[in-house]
């Protein structure tokens, strides 16, 4: 059995820069100095981040956060 991490994607176009993703995993997320929206960090997330990340979507004042498991690395452990 793998360990999964979650896959997550900012939809910036519903991305309201609420922050509150940022406050829930800033390990994972971060906003644009420009714009204030949203990102995903590059090598970001790690199977560490799941909690994280789920409150995070949770937070979510647009529901801009998508988030799905999927397999570490793409492989099996």
């Amino acid at each position: 059995m793998g360990v999964t991490a979650p896959s997550v994607e900012v939809d910036r176009d519903k991305c309201v820069g609420a922050g509150q993703c940022v406050l829930a995993a800033p390990h994972v997320f971060d906003q644009g100095e420009e714009d204030g929206l949203s990102f995903v960090l590059a090598g970001a997330p790690g199977p560490g981040d799941d909690p994280g990340i789920r409150d995070a979507a949770a937070r979510c004042p647009a529901g801009a956060i998508s988030v799905a498991d999927e397999p570490a690395n793409g492989e099996d452990a």
